[in-house]
C-alpha cells in the first residue's frame, strides 16, 4: 500500500510540519489549524502564523484579529483563533510554555481533542498512540480490520489489533490512501493494490 500512496500524494501537512524540526508546539499549531481545512490551506496558514510567532509567548501576544488574518481561510477560522491564543496563553500559565507529553494534559488544553492529541505526542514526541481522524476510521471499517461507530472506538479497537509499531505510522499512511484512493464517495478500487482482499471490493464483484 505506502508505495502505491507515496506515487500519488506527499505528506499530510501536519506531517511536513513535524519533519521540518520535531517541534511539539509547531506539530500542536497546526494540527489545530488542520481541523476541517485542505492540506494546502493548512500548510499555507502555519507558515505564516509561524513567520509571526514561533513561540507559545508570541503566539499569546496577538490579538485574536490578528491570528484571525494569518491563518484565513482555513475553516472555522475565528473559532481557531481564539483557541490558538488561549491554548498558548495556557502553555505559559501552566506548563512553563512547554507542550505536555500526556493525553490528560493535552486534552486540558483549548481546542484540543483526541486526533490532535495523539498527532503532538506521536510526531512531537516520538510517543506510540494511534490518532483516528475521517480517514483512519472509514478504511479500518471498510477494510474490515475493526466495526465500529465512531473514532473512540476505532481507536480502541485499533490499538487491540495493530502492533504497537504501526501505532504512530498508521495515520499518516491512511490519510494519504484514504485522499487518493479509498475516497468515501467514488473509490478507486481498480488502481488500490489492497482490492483482491477488501471486502467492499469483494461484495461488488459477487453481485
Amino acid at each position: 500500500m505506502s508505495a502505491a500512496v507515496e506515487s500519488l500524494t506527499g505528506l499530510p501537512s501536519v506531517s511536513e510540519v513535524a519533519r521540518q524540526d520535531n517541534d511539539p508546539f509547531r506539530v500542536l499549531v497546526a494540527t489545530m489549524i488542520s481541523l476541517r481545512t485542505k492540506d494546502a490551506v493548512t500548510s499555507a496558514a502555519s507558515e505564516r502564523l509561524f513567520s509571526a510567532a514561533a513561540t507559545p509567548r508570541a503566539l499569546a501576544s496577538l490579538s485574536e484579529k490578528k491570528i484571525e488574518t494569518l491563518i484565513y481561510p482555513a475553516g472555522f477560522y475565528r473559532t481557531k483563533a481564539r483557541s490558538l491564543r488561549k491554548t498558548a496563553q495556557a502553555l505559559l500559565s501552566k506548563h512553563h510554555g512547554k507542550v505536555p507529553r500526556t493525553m490528560e494534559e493535552l486534552l486540558a488544553l483549548p481546542g484540543v481533542g483526541r486526533k490532535t492529541a495523539n498527532l503532538v505526542l506521536n510526531l512531537g514526541y516520538g510517543i506510540p498512540g494511534i490518532c483516528v481522524d475521517t480517514h483512519v476510521h472509514r478504511i479500518s471499517n471498510r477494510m474490515g480490520w475493526v466495526k465500529t461507530k465512531d473514532p473512540a472506538g476505532t481507536e480502541k479497537a485499533l490499538m487491540e489489533v495493530l502492533p504497537r509499531r504501526y501505532w504512530i505510522s498508521i495515520n499518516e499512511l491512511l490519510v494519504r490512501f484514504g485522499q487518493t484512493i479509498c475516497a468515501p464517495v467514488s473509490p478507486r478500487c481498480s488502481i488500490c493494490p489492497n482490492a483482491s482482499w477488501c471486502p467492499k471490493v469483494n461484495v461488488a464483484r459477487s453481485r
